[in-house]
């Protein structure tokens, strides 16, 4: 909520204060301020931007950043160095021990663009501790040929990716490392909601079943063997069909008790929704559905209720999906 969001940002503030002076905090309610709303093409509440050098142009937005400690570290690393450099691989464990996750760039050939990359993509990410390293006994350590990033989650590491010049997008970049944040595959409920949200994967697939059927088990299996191919790009929903609160999303995608489990995409840009073909949950079912979507291939699903007997008898007609076009075009 927004007054939760004004604590944190006071919290933020009253911290950097002692910290980082120079940094000054400010709110304004743009709702007397409309020219100012206008300047700043202000959309949505809250929103956070940083002006940088005294300048009015191109302030940069502060987007899905909620607690104060992570928007501490986000001003930080936007006004400072957004890594730690690290000498040794003791510096190296204890960066990596300190958190339940820490990103840690390796690098052979420090003087290409992945560098740039990887500390454009630390400033993204204030969630996690970033640490970057250029030394022969680290790299060798670890095992580390090219320049690489590795997440470590818990201490272990997680995730691999090879940082090849020119190759990447911070974004990309970011958008991996985020859903480390979140459960393989993550139940949706009331506190995971938000989170799921705050990550910017705009492809959700979600499984809609009851979790206390015999079944279970193996198709939750299943999901998350699919689940561990397409990290970053599609992120894993669980929905529980047992638990009344999550009526509202069966309602959303128009899921019956007769079709679960269910398999469905939803792409959140374009809210545009995707049926599984094949009805069983099987590893082959699922990767071949998530990979015809991400191809373009997956066909639109249109739900529709049945027509009503007397949607004609009124003199406001009743439509729904399945008569749309035939009665208004």
């Amino acid at each position: 909520s927004s007054q939760n969001f004004s604590e944190e940002f006071a919290e933020a503030a009253r911290q950097l204060k002692k910290e980082a002076p120079r940094i000054q905090f400010g709110k304004i309610d743009v709702t007397h301020q409309h020219d100012l709303r206008k300047e700043f093409n202000i959309q949505g509440f809250p929103t956070v931007k940083l002006f940088v050098n005294g300048s009015r142009k191109d302030p940069i937005d502060c987007k899905g950043v909620r607690q104060a400690s992570a928007f501490i570290t986000w001003v930080k690393r936007r006004t400072g160095p957004s890594t730690v450099l690290i000498n040794s691989t003791d510096q190296a464990e204890a960066i990596i021990k300190a958190d339940d996750l820490a990103v840690i760039g390796f690098f052979r050939e420090p003087h290409n663009d992945s560098v740039e990359v990887f500390c454009e993509t630390a400033r993204d990410v204030p969630e996690m501790p970033f640490g970057m390293t250029a030394s022969e006994d680290v790299c060798a350590n670890y095992g580390i040929q090219k320049n690489t990033l590795i997440v470590f989650k818990k201490g272990k590491p997680v995730h691999h990716e090879v940082l090849e010049d020119g190759r990447q997008n911070k974004l990309g970049l970011a958008r991996i490392i985020k859903t480390f944040t979140l459960d393989l595959v993550t139940e949706y409920n009331i506190e995971t909601s938000v989170k799921i949200f705050d990550v910017p994967v705009e492809n959700h697939i979600l499984l809609f079943t009851p979790m206390n059927s015999e079944i279970f088990d193996a198709i939750y299996e299943n999901y998350k063997s699919a689940a561990a191919e397409f990290r970053g790009k599609i992120l894993f929903v669980l929905v529980n069909t047992d638990e009344p609160r999550n009526g509202r999303i069966f309602e959303y995608f128009r899921i019956r008790d007769i079709d679960v489990p269910a398999v469905r995409i939803l792409n959140l840009t374009s809210d545009a929704k995707y049926k599984m073909p094949a009805d069983e949950v099987t590893v082959e079912n699922l990767k071949e559905f998530c990979q015809s979507y991400l191809n373009g291939k997956a066909k639109l699903h249109l739900s529709s209720e049945e027509i009503p007997e007397d949607w004609d008898k009124m003199p406001v007609k009743v439509l729904v999906g399945k008569n749309f076009n035939n009665i208004v075009f």
